[in-house]
């Protein structure tokens, strides 16, 4: 029982350790990871608390400060986490009055590129119809697997790779002014475009899918924070209208995310609402929201679901909009302090190489 006692405590000593990494802010891969299983870590955390306490006498100097410290901890974490629970306020209003002509529906879904399932894919976006669907990680067997598509998404912006960030854009909507951007790496895509609406407004669409922080893609966050914030200043500058979607290779809860909110004035329509875990989607116990969609305040959300998964490895998200010119006035826009802009400055004026 003793034995049992002290893998409780390094244990719990390596879960407060790992909650504690991500606040240092660099950018080596080993610092940025640890952002991510916050509800693992949570979960895992409590079930110290409850074991350690049950089971052992708290009676030491050492017992009440280690019980002090990991629940001390459960409390940190839980404040991570709770915007992204039914009790947190809703940041993203809901649509109360219908306006078909002024709704938006996206599905964007990382196929996982090794996945040859194009007939589930093609399943699953038929079932749901959306105007808009935006496919990741495509390469040259999926965009021939997907041509069917073309048939009732007329409009398309294709960028078929071998190397994982792959994308294609197809839409019921027309879109204008599209361009094939690569911001940060010139092997890793985005896309921007305009939609324009059935009532014809147009609005402003980014596909962004930066490259993660891990061993065997990068080993810093550098790369994908600057896309992000690159974004997130031209969605400020511009001052219209706009939705950006895709796979962030980042949690929505990190520090990254919540500065790229600040410094676009998006909102994040899960929060008050759930975390929509869509990776990874065979680990049921390792799932982590990797996959966005994020709007103005111009926008009111209709519906956010996560959909099934047809062997990938992600979860498709299925997002439907409504523009409302008024909405602005009735939601509160982030803003970033002027400590946060300079370091947005900064991550974006960094040197990639």
């Amino acid at each position: 029982m003793l034995s049992f006692k002290y893998a409780l405590e390094i244990f719990g000593g390596i879960i407060v350790l790992f909650s504690i990494i991500p606040l240092i802010r660099h950018d080596f891969w080993a610092f940025r990871v640890f952002e991510y299983p916050r509800l693992q870590k949570l979960f895992l955390n409590l079930l110290i608390v409850i074991l350690y306490a049950s089971l052992f006498e708290i009676s030491g100097t050492f017992e009440k400060i280690f019980t002090a410290v990991i629940s001390a901890n459960v409390i940190y974490l839980v404040y991570q986490i709770f915007p992204f629970t039914f009790f947190a306020k809703k940041t993203l209003l809901k649509a109360s009055v219908k306006d078909e002509a002024n709704q938006i529906s996206i599905i964007s879904s990382n196929v996982f590129q090794d996945n040859k399932n194009c007939a589930g894919c093609l399943a699953m976006l038929e079932k749901h119809g959306p105007d808009l669907i935006l496919l990741l990680e495509t390469d040259q067997y999926w965009d021939e697997g997907t041509k069917k598509l073309q048939e009732t998404y007329p409009h398309q912006v294709l960028v078929p790779l071998e190397n994982t960030y792959g994308m294609l854009l197809y839409s019921k909507l027309e879109l204008v002014n599209s361009e094939i951007r690569y911001l940060v790496d010139e092997e890793i895509p985005s896309i921007k475009t305009q939609v324009k609406l059935a009532s014809g407004k147009l609005i402003q669409l980014y596909c962004v899918h930066p490259t993660p922080p891990v061993p065997g893609e990068n080993m810093y966050s550098t790369e994908r924070d600057k896309e992000l914030l690159l974004v997130a200043k031209e969605v400020k500058g511009n001052n219209v209208p706009t939705i950006v979607v895709g796979d962030l290779n980042d949690v929505a809860w990190s520090y990254t995310t919540n500065l790229f909110t600040k410094i676009s004035g998006l909102l994040d329509p899960r929060k008050g609402r759930g975390f929509f875990n869509t990776f990874h989607a065979k680990y049921p116990f390792l799932r982590f929201p990797l996959d966005h969609v994020f709007c103005t305040t111009d926008f009111k959300l209709i519906s956010l679901k996560r959909l099934e998964n047809f062997n990938s490895d992600h979860f498709p998200i299925l997002i439907s909009l409504q523009y409302e010119k008024q909405a602005d006035m009735e939601q509160e826009e982030p803003e970033a302090d002027q400590e946060e802009k300079e370091l947005a400055e900064e991550k974006i004026n960094k040197d990639t190489d």
